[in-house]
């Protein structure tokens, strides 16, 4: 495998551990029946709760276009220690983001996304170079 694809891996299971902090907190948030429920009647969150949802919602569109990247870069073979280098600095970013904007770190949060998309768009040049 690829170190691209292993980063890519790294980045689906961090979305996953993602999904389960936004759980736990908004089960926290809105009560485990409330989650049970149909959810007819909508409730919004807040606080830290609402940031990991949002910091959830952000990777998951973040993520496709790292994936895009690594699918490309690998199958064309044309993987290089820049696009090494690209993926796990787009994972470090992504994991840093996660606290960063759970605390409200400001201007953390916006730097570690900058360098995500930046890692993201040297692997995508690399898959056209």
């Amino acid at each position: 495998m690829t170190p691209e694809l292993t980063a890519l891996s790294f980045a689906a299971i961090l979305q996953i551990a993602q999904i389960a902090l936004y759980a736990v907190l908004a089960n926290l948030q809105v009560g485990v029946k409330y989650s049970l429920g149909a959810r007819d009647e909508p409730r919004h969150l807040s606080g830290i709760a609402a940031r990991a949802q949002r910091a959830m919602n952000n990777h998951f569109e973040s993520l496709l276009l790292f994936a895009i990247g690594c699918a490309v870069i690998s199958i064309s073979e044309k993987t290089s220690v820049a696009t090494s280098v690209a993926a796990w600095t787009y994972v470090t970013a992504r994991v840093l983001y996660v606290p960063a904007y759970c605390f409200g770190w400001t201007p953390w949060r916006t730097i570690f996304w900058s360098i995500g998309l930046g890692a993201v768009t040297v692997l995508l040049i690399g898959a056209v170079v």
